[in-house]
């Protein structure tokens, strides 16, 4: 199971504070996520990370609908990012939304985290933990949390492409 919670960041200000903890500097990522329109709680989505030259199809499904912290989630490489997008077309899949973003990934004790800087909404990190035991998981993501300085209030609970959605919509 992968928990995660998402906090509303700087993003400047976070790197810092990430790298005063000893996080180790696993590497960066330029993704495009397509995702496509399947009703919630199901995600369905192809990335492209394009500086690794790598892209996946994901599968995932929420767990804690609202809260958006726990989710069962199936991905594989793909070789070719725009042909698997073009075969969930013709599957007769819609797409939604995009999001681009450009991602720092560290680790520490077991915790990853993903700051990123989401064209168009701005700095977010996502603290995860690969876990089935949901409580230990939100623990040690909430200890780490806290000593980052952020809080109940930093947490934003709705999904990247909620957010662009009524980005849109304004």
């Amino acid at each position: 199971m992968e928990v995660e919670v998402k906090f509303r960041v700087d993003f400047e200000k976070t790197k810092l504070k990430l790298e005063s903890l000893g996080a180790f500097f696993v590497g960066e990522e330029l993704q495009e996520d397509v995702y496509f329109s399947l009703p919630l709680p199901k995600l369905l989505r192809v990335r492209k990370i394009e500086n690794l030259e790598k892209s996946f199809l994901t599968y995932k499904e929420i767990k804690d609908p609202g809260r958006n912290e726990e989710f069962d989630e199936l991905e594989v490489e793909v070789s070719d990012f725009h042909t698997t997008v073009e075969i969930l077309r013709r599957l007769g899949y819609i797409e939604d939304v995009t999001v681009r973003k450009r991602r720092l990934v560290y680790r520490l004790d077991g915790v990853t985290f993903e700051l990123n800087d989401v064209e168009g909404l701005g700095g977010f990190l996502d603290i995860e933990v690969i876990s089935e035991d949901v409580g230990e998981a939100k623990r040690k993501i909430w200890e780490v949390a806290k000593r980052l300085g952020l809080s109940e209030e930093d947490v934003e609970p709705r999904l990247y492409q909620e957010l662009i959605r009524e980005k849109e919509r304004k």
